[in-house]
């Protein structure tokens, strides 16, 4: 008879929990972010660039990992609660804000709604004035390249490369074919040019989408200009 007593307390108190669980609402919150240095968005490599998301409360200390689009956009799908943001050390081409003790600083969102943030970054290096043609079967990229970060934490150029892909992913990981310029080769950070063929594609199309990259010394990640769609 206790057996049966002990047994039909721990069947209740296993239904009793697993009701309590049920009771919390599936994530249905988007939470979505953009890299801006000021009003200016920082393109990347995709599913390169990581960033964390922490939850306050519920006990729960691990972060919810991942990488933004090659766009400088997070997405994340959350229940409403009390979140932070960061971008881990070391990562990206650009310097993420830090506490005093060194560590990365946080972006606190008290998400209640769908709704999105702006990351503020200081990148070492912009891209301006891209612009990318195609003549004859080759494809042609000049630039200029603005240095953002001037003091102890100054980083050199190490290359800018031209990438083209036959579809919209485009970068050193993601292309059909790419023309890399060292720095070494760069005179004027304020007229740079490079090029690179067209390869042939199948099956055919009359379009390649193309980026211009900028690898920074000492890191890993590249800054790139905006996307560009070239027919021919």
């Amino acid at each position: 008879m206790k057996h049966a007593i002990y047994l039909f307390g721990a069947l209740a108190l296993a239904a009793a929990t697993g009701c309590k669980k049920d009771n919390y609402s599936a994530p249905s919150l988007t939470l979505s972010g953009h890299l801006l240095y000021k009003t200016d968005t920082i393109f990347v490599e995709r599913n390169q660039v990581p960033f964390q998301i922490y939850q306050y409360g519920y006990g729960k200390v691990g972060p919810i990992s991942s990488t933004f689009d090659q766009s400088g956009t997070l997405s994340a799908i959350l229940s409403a609660g009390d979140y932070k943001i960061i971008v881990p050390n070391g990562q990206g081409p650009f310097m993420w804000k830090q506490t005093a003790a060194s560590n990365p600083d946080t972006v606190n969102v008290a998400l209640k709604s769908s709704q999105s943030v702006d990351l503020q970054v200081t990148p070492y290096y912009m891209i301006r004035n891209a612009n990318i043609t195609i003549a004859g079967g080759t494809v042609t990229a000049t630039c200029k390249l603005e240095k953002i970060i001037t003091d102890a934490n100054a980083k050199a150029v190490e290359r800018v490369s031209l990438y083209i892909n036959k579809d919209q992913f485009v970068s050193g990981g993601d292309n059909i074919a790419g023309k890399d310029l060292p720095a070494g080769s760069i005179t004027d950070m304020n007229n740079i040019s490079l090029s690179v063929a067209v390869p042939a594609i199948v099956p055919a199309q009359n379009f390649v989408y193309a980026r211009i990259g900028v690898k920074i010394a000492g890191l890993e990640d590249m800054i790139f200009s905006p996307l560009q769609k070239i027919s021919f």
